[in-house]
């Protein structure tokens, strides 16, 4: 029960930490189109983000595959670009747009899984069963991820209601931040070999 509890804070913290601004920004950028009321949609969405992240995380800790480091790296803020600009770009049809981000949810779930595979493979190898430590893990990235959205959702409650911001304006200006920070990220971890 140990190890659970130890993975569980690794997922929480891989998160909510500092160094974690990646996932945050991605979570910004998938949950900017919806309102408080759409509480059910998004933990679909943020449960398949997880079920993606599992999946290849699963499969690269029984070394199935490996991806170069810097590669995945470079990978990640790219696929917040994407859902930044799918956000602009179907801004005024927010349905297709809810739809679309449930499928580049668990996509980029699967690359935003291998960001995390080398050290959970050194860490996991000399479990005897990996079980434990991934559905510990993963628990704590949900409940991370749940605590992000839950931030998002009541910092746009208010913006909306005392700012009487709309709706795509919201999503313009979140959408433009996001993608400017992630576009530098991308720059900065281009791989160049």
């Amino acid at each position: 029960m140990q190890d659970f509890f130890f993975y569980l804070k690794l997922g929480w913290e891989h998160i909510i930490s500092l160094d974690a601004l990646d996932h945050q920004l991605f979570i910004l950028a998938l949950v900017a189109v919806y309102a408080l009321s759409d509480w059910k949609k998004i933990l679909i969405l943020v449960t398949a983000f997880t079920i993606g992240h599992s999946i290849t995380l699963a499969l690269s800790v029984l070394d199935f595959f490996r991806i170069p480091t810097d590669w995945v790296e470079f990978l990640i803020p790219l696929t917040i670009v994407i859902i930044a600009l799918d956000n602009i770009f179907f801004k005024g049809n927010q349905s297709k747009l809810m739809r679309i981000n449930y499928f580049l949810a668990l996509i980029f779930g699967l690359i935003h899984g291998m960001g995390f595979a080398n050290t959970a493979r050194m860490m996991m190898a000399k479990e005897q069963n990996i079980f434990v430590p991934l559905l510990g893990f993963n628990l704590g990235l949900e409940m991370g991820q749940i605590l992000v959205v839950v931030i998002v959702l009541l910092l746009e409650f208010f913006i909306f209601k005392y700012l009487k911001i709309k709706k795509v304006n919201w999503i313009l200006i979140v959408s433009f931040f996001v993608l400017l920070v992630s576009l530098k990220i991308c720059i900065d971890r281009f791989p160049l070999s």
